[in-house]
């Protein structure tokens, strides 16, 4: 997105498969912008956007819709932006509400939720409280904050990922960082750059968890995104009782990337709540899915957010959890799953979310008999070769 309003050309290699990414892509092509990809190179060049022709079809990705909407909030044009029944369901308020408090209109479906409809204008700047903390939100002020007459300022519950400020730094903005208080003022040219973007650790932590199933494993995991606000996942780690150390460390656009190696050993038991939960929020499927293994299991509360991601991940992950026959207490805002359980093999449902489909696919390696995900072609949302990459770890 960056790229596509900066001046210039950016290159980016390693870009994502993912069909998140793809969704991105798309919207920014209907908008004007032109881009060329060879296996994992793009190249984007940097132009006007455009009034589309047709809707923005962001798929299943939240972060296209949210993100790019403030982006839309900001232009001379009408954008209707809309996705797969999954995204349909998810709520937008969040985005809604303070981008029409810069001036942008948006209309939308029944409670907030897709399709999105974005009249953009000369936006104003806003000092503005997110009431949830929420990455994507933030990012999606500060994109709009680019077109807003002054400076807008974010303040959050909670710290959460910098990803967003970091990758405007990267491209030329100025922004004033102090604490959990963000800010970016109006008339900033951004610049094209030349990037490789790092292996996601969101994606890396199932085959970390998997590790930790087996006692005296080792794994390697190189060119990982390392990012103070994503790594609590392997201080999650070592506290369950997994030996991690971390090799060839380096920055690159101000974002630590490095080797993760990992020695499996028993799992005890942890307790996810408060910024933790914040903090691991994507990971909490594939930590719950590993509780039963755990000596002590795992305990998650201040999660309710995890009720509105692609599916109901709770609701998901307990339903599969018994299917397996472990017991489990559900909560609101999170679950409470006992250690030293023993699963069987059973028939699941991904309900259509990658990250419950890859979660549930490291929980049935250690069942007993025979485990079917249903569904299971949800990871192609965010990792396509997930399943490949597991078959040829498990074949070494």
């Amino acid at each position: 997105m960056l790229g596509a309003i900066a001046e210039g050309t950016t290159k980016l290699e390693n870009f994502s498969t993912g069909a998140d990414c793809a969704s991105t892509l798309g919207c920014l092509r209907t908008l004007g912008v032109k881009w060329e990809k060879s296996d994992n190179s793009l190249v984007i060049h940097g132009a006007k956007l455009q009034a589309p022709s047709s809707r923005l079809d962001c798929g299943n990705s939240g972060s296209t819709i949210r993100m790019l909407s403030g982006i839309l909030a900001g232009q001379e044009f009408s954008s209707e932006l809309t996705g797969d029944e999954s995204l349909s369901r998810r709520p937008m308020s969040r985005i809604i509400q303070p981008l029409e408090m810069m001036g942008a209109k948006i209309h939308s479906a029944d409670g907030g939720r897709p399709p999105l409809r974005v009249t953009g204008a000369r936006l104003r700047p806003i000092d503005y409280k997110l009431p949830v903390a929420s990455a994507q939100v933030k990012t999606s002020l500060l994109l709009a904050g680019l077109y807003a007459d002054g400076t807008t300022r974010i303040e959050e519950p909670i710290q959460t990922r910098d990803h967003g400020e970091l990758a405007l730094q990267a491209f030329g903005a100025q922004i004033d960082r102090r604490m959990r208080e963000v800010s970016i003022s109006r008339g900033q040219k951004l610049h094209g750059i030349e990037a490789t973007v790092p292996g996601d650790i969101s994606s890396a932590a199932f085959f970390l968890c998997a590790s930790g199933l087996f006692p005296d494993s080792q794994l390697s995991i190189s060119g990982v995104l390392l990012n103070p606000t994503r790594a609590r996942l392997l201080d999650f780690l070592m506290g369950l009782g997994l030996k991690i150390t971390l090799a060839d460390l380096h920055e690159q656009h101000g974002e630590l990337i490095g080797t993760v190696q990992v020695q499996g050993r028993e799992l005890k038991g942890a307790r996810v709540a408060d910024a933790d939960t914040a903090a691991l929020i994507d990971e909490i499927p594939v930590l719950a899915a590993i509780a039963p293994y755990a000596s002590e299991g795992i305990e998650i509360r201040d999660a309710r957010e995890l009720r509105v991601k692609e599916s109901d991940r709770i609701a998901a992950v307990a339903t599969n959890l018994r299917a397996m026959g472990a017991n489990v207490e559900e909560f609101e805002d999170g679950l409470r799953i006992p250690g030293d359980q023993k699963l069987h093999g059973a028939s699941l449902d991904s309900f259509g979310d990658h990250r419950i489909a890859m979660a549930f696919s490291v929980a049935a390696l250690r069942a007993e008999g025979e485990t079917e995900i249903k569904r299971a072609d949800a990871a192609v949302i965010s990792y396509p070769e997930f399943f490949n990459t597991l078959e040829g770890l498990l074949q070494r």
